[in-house]
């Protein structure tokens, strides 16, 4: 079981500062060699990736398209601008690497950046493919992105139930993703900074092995990430372990309502 610990990080935004607390984890799980996901977590961008495509052509993509967007992060100049010119460099990287030629090689890639060039916060949630971010907000918890995938575009024309789609035979064909063709654009949503918000993202390594519900049952029992992430990378684990598992748990707070004891800091 990989250590996960969680980080804090107070940040300075227009009319005060948030207290952001977050952890990450990723796993093989228990059918597949190799991980062929990617997590970057680090303040502003938080994005998971999950590639696809050959022995070992899924995991240069996914790790190609996280190098990418960590020097993006590392600019301090994160947007939708940026993120796009990122995505178009790991499509050159993943089309130029000699161990990742096949055409189906590709990867997921799904997160969330908190903008703060306006004049209030915003968050924007980016999303190719079926990974997913969740947001927990007064007590609900609701999907933001929106699956790239077969089986959600026969949800969207009424041609599948939820839950006749959980089974499907096309579950794992996705419509969008970065490395098989040029000019993928991610779609975006922006959402209001609201303290007591919890995001969730993850690889569907996840959403194979718990519900909603599921996630959400996990994040009401444990209040600090690093234990939110453990919780549910363990139960995903009991329920199968059927593919590569990454999960980031991010909560919002106000500077008085970290108590995270024992968490690491970051961007200090």
């Amino acid at each position: 079981m990989p250590e996960v610990s969680t980080q804090s990080l107070t940040v300075a935004v227009p009319g005060g500062a948030l207290e952001l607390a977050w952890a990450a984890v990723t796993d093989t799980g228990r059918r597949r060699e190799v991980n062929q996901d990617a997590v970057f977590a680090e303040y502003p961008l938080f994005v998971v990736a999950d590639g696809m495509g050959g022995h070992v052509g899924g995991e240069i993509a996914s790790a190609s398209t996280i190098d990418r967007l960590r020097a993006v992060a590392g600019s301090g100049n994160v947007s939708p601008k940026t993120i796009e010119k990122a995505l178009a460099r790991a499509v050159k990287d993943i089309a130029s690497h000699p161990e990742a030629t096949d055409d189906g090689t590709g990867t997921t890639v799904t997160g969330v950046f908190l903008d703060t060039s306006g004049d209030a916060p915003h968050w924007v949630t980016l999303n190719i493919g079926d990974s997913r971010v969740y947001l927990v907000r007064d007590g609900a918890i609701v999907q933001i992105t929106t699956d790239h995938s077969v089986v959600q575009e026969l949800v969207a024309a009424g041609r599948l139930s939820p839950e006749e789609a959980e089974n499907h035979p096309y579950g794992n064909v996705i419509t969008r993703a970065v490395g098989p063709s040029e000019g993928v654009t991610p779609d975006y949503v922006r959402l209001d900074v609201l303290e007591g918000d919890r995001f969730v993202i993850c690889s569907d390594g996840l959403t194979k092995e718990l519900t909603d519900y599921g996630i959400r049952h996990f994040l009401d029992e444990n209040a600090d990430p690093a234990d939110a992430v453990t919780a549910m990378l363990d139960a995903a684990l009991e329920n199968g372990g059927r593919d590569n598992i990454t999960i980031v748990v991010l909560d919002v707070g106000r500077p008085s309502d970290a108590a995270h004891g024992g968490s690491s800091t970051a961007g200090e």
